[in-house]
């Protein structure tokens, strides 16, 4: 059962897509259609600086009249980053997310970037935690008659 970031990490893989924060962001929303992903971890120096999501392209370039292959991601990019460690748990992830409006929670260790967590990532681990328990459960009640 995935409970926690590194075991789901572990299960998804440990992909994390990365673009430099002098890029435009049209080279972001290039790399983001190659990856089928909706956010990109803004990385200088092999530090983390930023993420640069849909939701910012959509509301700091769209509806501010801006170029896309006029601005730098760094420009846009959401810098006040929520983040977790590889063992924080799955339940943990989902009210931070909740709570922060987050769907992109990167993943630090040592505070080197080593994943990224989606709200797609977490309600999948959710999702077959609950089916497992329930299985588990008729299991138990099937046996005990």
């Amino acid at each position: 059962m995935t409970s926690t970031v590194r075991q789901l990490l572990q299960a998804k893989g440990g992909s994390v897509y990365t673009i430099a924060p002098e890029a435009t962001v049209f080279e972001a929303l290039e790399r983001m259609a190659a990856h089928d992903v909706g956010a990109l971890m803004v990385v200088q120096r092999e530090r983390l600086v930023g993420v640069f999501s849909e939701r910012d392209y959509a509301r700091k370039i769209v509806l501010m009249g801006r170029i896309s292959k006029d601005t730098r991601v760094e420009e846009v990019m959401t810098t006040e980053l929520v983040t977790v460690g590889p063992e924080a748990t799955v339940a943990y992830c989902m009210n931070l997310m909740t709570a922060h409006r987050v769907r992109h929670l990167p993943v630090l260790e040592n505070e080197k970037l080593v994943g990224v967590v989606s709200i797609g990532d977490v309600v999948k681990a959710i999702i077959t935690q609950q089916e497992l328990m329930i299985a588990e459960l008729e299991s138990y009640i099937i046996g005990a008659r």
